[in-house]
C-alpha cells in the first residue's frame, strides 16, 4: 500500500470521509457528527493519510493534536479520527499498516498518548486497537454519554 499524506478537504479524502460517514450511518443510523475542522489535520498539529493500491484511494485516517483539558484530553495527546478501509480492500491487514503510520507520525511530532472514542457496533475496529495496545479509559468528547461509546487510548 502506497501510503500519502493529504489535506483533510483532497479530494480522496473527502470521498473516503463520505464512505466512512455512510458506514456510521449503517451502523448507528447517523453519521458522526463530532466538530471537525479541517485545519485541525494539517502539520504539525494534525495529519491525514490516504493509502492506496494500485492508484485507488482504499484507506485513509488522521489524528489531531490536544493539549487538554485533562480529564478528556492530556498534554501531548493525537487523537485518530476517520480510520477507514473500503469493503473491497478488506482483511489484508491495510487498517494495521495505517494505524502504525498514524502512531509513528504522531511520536514523530512530540505527541506522547493517542485516543479515539469508537463504538459498539464496530467490533472489528474494537478487536484492531485493543489487538494493538489499546486500553479502556473514560469516555470523552461528542458521545461520551452514548452507551455505544467505546473510548481507548495507548501511550507513545
Amino acid at each position: 500500500m502506497d501510503i500519502r499524506t493529504v489535506p483533510f478537504d483532497h479530494p480522496d479524502a473527502v470521498k473516503l470521509i463520505n464512505e466512512v460517514q455512510q458506514e456510521y450511518v449503517t451502523r448507528y443510523g447517523d453519521p458522526d457528527v463530532t466538530p471537525v475542522d479541517v485545519s485541525e489535520f494539517a502539520p504539525p498539529n494534525g495529519l491525514f493519510i490516504i493509502g492506496y493500491l494500485e492508484g485507488a484511494p482504499v484507506a485513509c485516517g488522521g489524528w489531531r493534536a490536544h493539549e487538554g483539558p485533562s480529564p478528556q484530553f492530556l498534554p501531548g495527546d493525537a487523537e485518530l479520527k476517520r480510520m477507514y478501509v473500503v469493503p473491497s480492500a478488506r482483511g489484508r491487514g491495510l487498517s494495521r499498516v495505517l494505524l502504525a503510520e498514524l502512531e509513528r507520525t504522531a511520536v514523530d511530532a512530540g505527541r506522547k498518548r493517542v485516543v479515539l472514542e469508537t463504538g459498539t457496533r464496530q467490533p472489528e475496529a474494537i478487536a484492531l486497537y485493543r489487538s494493538s495496545g489499546y486500553t479502556d479509559i473514560a469516555k470523552f468528547g461528542h458521545y461520551r454519554d452514548d452507551p455505544l461509546s467505546v473510548c481507548l487510548a495507548k501511550g507513545l
